[in-house]
């Protein structure tokens, strides 16, 4: 074994009881200096697949030579992992005050705009990341001492935010309901999108929504933009950050978190962490989209749904895509209903469960894509 895999515990929730939710933190560190990475799993309580793939990395990166270091974190909501209602995990919001448990990170472009003024023009790049990094964990520190008081998902969310404040490349692992791979890629990084082996790419603006990867990357993206627009220079800090989706919830693959961890390793290779890797990435089609034409389609009809189309299936416009049950009109011509793609698309996901209410969003889906790599 080339390196040590470091463990310690954080403490990220308390129960009633009183008792601290304790989660691990593997920290791994190369005899070399080099770029820091952050990488989670499980901030939604069923989407677990991520676990499967932190224990291949770890199980790798033992005995792999890194330049740099890099914290992974599996299951990093505990309390989420943990609401069972029968054989569902309801892991997806915050069951006291309902808030998403990925919506509540740091970030206040006021804050990032002050800093700015703190630049001068001949401040060296790494000066400046050095002493931004400084500011961004205190500004969290004092968020999450806040006297009022936070809710149970964002007091989570910025203890995770603390270790990954200092990080140059964050992965934050996800599953959809029952999807196909994609990932998320901030618009200013789109050469990443070649560099990982998911065949769906959505690239999003600097608009913060409250996830992670928009809580790493949309400081340094505005200030970035701030410095070069007012001191005419191009200023590149190299933060990177992205939300992978890795396939369905409530399940997890050996074999499909292999995949995805040799993915992993081959970005890390090519932002040159493991300078002994041969691995590049794979020859394949990647399609991209961006933010604004990733479309939810929702039902107009409740009642119980045939999922037709597959995540990843071309779709043309008018074919079907799913048939709605209506059991209340089982008598006639209105006991189903066809539900046809409104323009060619590819679904990502789609809804759990065949019971549905009207307005559920039943698919979310890709149009107006194009194709980034094409396989050869």
């Amino acid at each position: 074994m080339i390196n040590t895999v470091n463990k310690s515990h954080i403490r990220v929730a308390q129960n009633a009881s009183g008792r601290a939710m304790n989660v691990p933190v593997y920290h791994i560190k190369g005899k070399r200096p080099g770029p820091k990475v952050y990488i989670q799993s499980s901030i939604h309580g069923a989407e677990v697949q991520g676990n499967v793939v932190i224990y291949h990395l770890i199980q790798w990166l033992q005995n792999m030579p890194i330049s740099g270091e890099i914290i992974l974190v599996p299951n990093c909501n505990p309390v989420g992992t943990n609401i069972k209602a029968g054989e569902y995990t309801l892991g997806r919001f915050d069951p006291v005050n309902g808030t998403n448990w990925n919506r509540g990170y740091y970030y206040d472009a006021s804050e990032v705009a002050e800093f700015a003024k703190t630049v001068t023009s001949e401040e060296s790049v790494v000066s400046v990341k050095q002493r931004f990094r400084n500011h961004w964990r205190q500004a969290i520190e004092t968020k999450l001492a806040s006297p009022w008081g936070l809710g149970l998902a964002q007091q989570l969310n910025l203890r995770l935010q603390q270790m990954a404040v200092d990080a140059d490349y964050v992965l934050d692992l996800h599953n959809g309901p029952v999807s196909t791979r994609h990932i998320y890629i901030p618009e200013y990084a789109k050469a990443s999108a070649t560099l990982f082996n998911f065949p769906h790419c959505i690239f999003i603006p600097n608009v913060f929504a409250g996830a992670l990867d928009e809580a790493t990357f949309c400081p340094w993206w505005t200030l970035t933009d701030l410095l070069n627009e007012r001191d005419k220079r191009q200023v590149d800090f190299g933060v990177e950050a992205f939300t992978l989706e890795m396939g369905s919830q409530e399940v997890i693959d050996f074999d499909e978190g292999e995949i995805d961890a040799t993915s992993i390793l081959s970005y890390l290779t090519a932002k040159g962490l493991l300078p002994e890797s041969q691995l590049e990435p794979a020859n394949m089609t990647r399609l991209g989209v961006n933010l604004s034409d990733y479309k939810t389609l929702f039902t107009q009809w409740g009642g119980m749904v045939q999922y037709c189309a597959k995540p990843g299936q071309h779709v043309k416009e008018g074919e079907l895509l799913a048939k709605v049950l209506n059991i209340d009109e089982l008598d006639n011509e209105q006991g189903s209903v066809d539900i046809t793609a409104p323009c060619d698309l590819i679904p990502m996901l789609h809804f759990p469960s065949a019971s549905v209410l009207s307005g559920t969003q039943l698919y979310k889906c890709f149009t107006n894509y194009v194709t980034i790599t094409e396989k050869s």
